[in-house]
């Protein structure tokens, strides 16, 4: 089967036929050159508004990278025509194969757009013989008309979180969908800061906000004080990751003082390695964690004290009813408080003055997947790390979005990955 017959099979081009193929000379590698002429009889189409005019005159042939064929590069060779039009003047036509000036097809950009969500985008310039640069235009151009073509109608939970995008407490703010029935990331934005989240909603727009019913987001009270505002009909929820890394930092403040203390009164430094042990939840320890942490739970330390109260806070979550979870959040709360562990009583405070979020959790158990939130952020980790050396925010909102934003693509007749 000829070539010219499988491009007419795959990617046949409204007024234009293809010509001869040859081979070229591409720099270190031989490539194919596919030839491509205006079918006769046909006019050129204005770029801008589409409209259809006289040729002007002819400009040299380009040369548009296309997908690889057997890892050969292949190259549509085509001499633009300048159209006569009669609303925007001389223009450069219009070509169904290429956008502006991009010396790449769509159909590339997309191809290689696809392949950039498995592999990092260096690798994927080196697998199919390009550059970083078209890989990055490429899943840029991806992003843009996912964006464009995106619907939000269905967004009814979100979940809201930063991530630090770089070392010195640069962060970006994340607005992920957390619908049982559809998850994703929804917004990017720099900083973490009260301007930032109403700049979430500004764009988000008052009809989709209005729809809102959940919003799940972590103690920040800028966060809870804009969506109050913003969002007011829909219902506030801590996010139980959150809760809980409030508790894994006050374990692990009390642990490193009695340490010390241990270390200072000369006695047997039984805390040494024991971080992890009183952290980690008792069915993700490992076999020598969990003998540890049985040696530990022997003596009357004020670490395993503390990691007690971590463990027994844990029935707040299997409550089926939130009067009776309140009762033992108060109870727990009361309790704590009388444990003369300071960070521990912290936490008591804490909780203690965000009891109604906390009791709203009970309200969307079931409705919303609020762990997609730290599953989204740690694939966020990832993503960013992929693209390590590039210091543009931009480069890095369009990796995201293009990772996790579950955007749409437009229909093909054909898909080469």
């Amino acid at each position: 089967m000829q070539i010219k017959t499988i491009l007419n099979r795959i990617q046949l081009q409204k007024g234009f036929v293809y010509g001869n193929v040859h081979w070229l000379n591409a720099g270190r590698t031989m490539a194919l050159g596919v030839e491509i002429r205006a079918r006769k009889g046909s006019r050129p189409k204005c770029s801008l508004c589409e409209q259809a005019g006289p040729g002007y005159d002819v400009l040299p042939e380009r040369r548009f990278e296309f997908v690889p064929m057997w890892g050969i590069p292949v190259f549509f060779l085509y001499a633009m025509r300048r159209v006569v039009c009669s609303t925007c003047g001389v223009k450069v036509e219009r070509v169904p194969w290429a956008e502006g000036k991009s010396h790449l097809t769509t159909t590339y950009k997309w191809f290689l757009a696809g392949w950039a969500r498995r592999l990092s985008w260096k690798e994927v310039a080196e697998a199919f013989q390009t550059t970083w640069d078209n890989v990055f235009r490429s899943v840029k151009m991806a992003v843009k008309w996912g964006l464009e073509h995106r619907s939000l109608d269905s967004v009814t939970a979100i979940g809201i979180d930063e991530l630090a995008r770089r070392k010195g407490h640069k962060y970006l703010t994340m607005v992920y969908q957390i619908d049982n029935s559809a998850k994703r990331l929804l917004w990017v934005g720099k900083d973490r800061t009260q301007k930032t989240l109403i700049q979430f909603f500004r764009e988000f727009g008052q009809e989709n906000t209005a729809r809102l019913r959940f919003v799940v987001s972590d103690m920040w009270k800028p966060y809870l004080r804009i969506v109050a505002k913003e969002a007011g009909q829909s219902l506030q929820v801590i996010d139980r990751f959150h809760v809980m890394s409030h508790f894994g930092r006050a374990i692990d403040k009390i642990r490193a003082s009695e340490a010390r203390e241990l270390k200072a009164r000369g006695e047997e430094p039984v805390l040494t390695g024991s971080r992890w042990c009183l952290l980690k939840r008792p069915k993700n320890l490992t076999a020598g964690q969990a003998v540890k942490l049985e040696e530990l739970l022997r003596i009357n330390l004020k670490a395993v004290r503390a990691y007690i109260l971590k463990e027994d806070f844990q029935k707040f979550w299997t409550y089926k009813s939130p009067a009776w979870a309140a009762r033992f959040l108060d109870a727990w709360c009361h309790r704590t408080m009388r444990s003369r562990l300071k960070p521990m009583k912290s936490v008591a405070k804490m909780l203690r003055s965000h009891r109604s979020y906390l009791l709203n959790w009970f309200a969307c158990k079931g409705q919303v997947a609020t762990g997609a939130i730290e599953g989204f952020n740690n694939k966020a980790k990832v993503t960013t790390r992929k693209a390590f050396g590039f210091r543009s925010i931009n480069v890095q909102k369009v990796a995201l979005y293009h990772t996790l934003g579950d955007l749409p693509e437009p229909t093909f007749t054909h898909k080469f990955c």
